[in-house]
């Protein structure tokens, strides 16, 4: 595991597959016809960190600095895009008015994504609405998913890296 994590191939497929969920995501908004919410639009940009992390270790897959900073990025962006489709499934499944997300992304001032690409990261939807469910789970809730798959896979990973250096 840890050889395999010092390849582009490793590195190449994160990137794919995580490129993949975000052109998934535009279907639905562009193709669908559902407007993202500003969940929604926090996730996309954990999976754009996932993106950034991939595309690091695919450039510098085996440098001593590049591999793990690529790796604690991929895990951090997950974790975060975790807890942010957790905290979506909480609106979606106790909608009340004391439980609800806000309409506007609050992006940092030097960060203003929903500014600069309103088309991936503008929110226009109800965080509370499910618009669509597949074998009984809404979309944050197969991103739960998704995004603990993509922790525990950078975790391993880690841990992998973190074995092999104690080991020499």
């Amino acid at each position: 595991m840890n050889a395999f994590s010092r390849t582009r191939l490793a590195w190449g497929l994160l990137a794919a597959g995580s490129t993949a969920l975000l052109l998934i995501a535009l279907f639905f908004q562009y193709v669908q016809g559902y407007a993202p919410c500003v969940m929604c639009v926090y996730q996309r940009a954990a999976l754009v960190g996932v993106i950034a992390a991939a595309l690091l270790g695919w450039l510098a897959p085996a440098h001593s600095m590049a591999g793990p900073l690529a790796l604690l990025g991929w895990l951090a962006a997950s974790i975060e895009g975790y807890l942010l489709a957790r905290e979506h499934v909480g609106y979606q499944l106790d909608p009340s008015p004391f439980n609800q997300c806000s309409t506007f992304a609050e992006f940092p001032a030097w960060f203003q994504l929903d500014v600069w690409l309103p088309a991936l990261f503008y929110p226009s939807g109800d965080c509370s609405q499910i618009d669509w469910s597949w074998l009984g789970l809404s979309m944050p809730q197969w991103l739960m998913g998704i995004f603990a798959v993509l922790a525990l896979l950078a975790a391993l990973f880690l841990g992998a890296r973190l074995l092999a250096a104690v080991r020499r």
